[in-house]
């Protein structure tokens, strides 16, 4: 079994996520892609305006119905910060037989070497940089000697911090999201205040 590890705040998860993930799945050829929502960032330091119960219910509704997509609650059950390495060890531990794939975006794959134990990580999972059409990953060298692989996917502009200041301005957020997630995001009032 191939799996991939897609992990982040998800703050909240969009459709831009969706198709990284399915990119990745097709053009690495996994058989499935584990979506892994952090407890709390060691990079993001700022505070969030949802809880981790609130996020995990918007990855949840996000897959569902993707038979590829599952869920790892593995950081969010886990005290903050998350750091990968420990998701990826207790993963191994517990599947050996499954071969893991980290996929990261192009910005952490820049800021890799101040990750905790990255040349570890880099032995226990592949390393796959998901780069959008414009990207080039090999211009960002992230100080460190260790095998990966370039994965190109569909560029699509949207953010999570775009889709939080588009609440607070009143703007719509249809079509950047799977419908499941803004209708939480909606009854929940959520990313309204600053």
């Amino acid at each position: 079994m191939r799996v991939g590890l897609f992990g982040g705040t998800f703050d909240p998860p969009h459709l831009g996520h969706l198709i990284a993930a399915q990119d990745a799945l097709e053009e690495l050829g996994l058989d499935r892609v584990r979506f892994v929502p952090a407890q709390a960032s060691p990079f993001k330091t700022e505070d969030r305006e949802t809880s981790p119960s609130e996020r995990l219910a918007m990855v949840e509704a996000a897959i569902a119905g993707h038979d590829d997509f599952e869920l790892c609650r593995d950081e969010l059950d886990r005290p903050a910060p998350s750091y990968t390495i420990d998701t990826v060890r207790a993963l191994r531990a517990a599947e050996p037989e499954v071969e893991l794939t980290l996929l990261i975006g192009v910005d952490q794959w820049a800021s890799l070497a101040r990750w905790r134990d990255p040349l570890e990580l880099a032995m226990l999972a592949r390393l796959a940089v998901l780069a959008r059409e414009g990207q080039d990953p090999t211009q960002l060298h992230p100080g460190l000697e260790v095998d990966w692989m370039q994965v190109d996917v569909t560029r699509i502009d949207i953010s999570s911090s775009q889709i939080r200041a588009r609440r607070r301005a009143g703007r719509s957020i249809r079509y950047l999201v799977p419908d499941a997630v803004r209708t939480l995001i909606e009854s929940k009032g959520l990313y309204v205040t600053c």
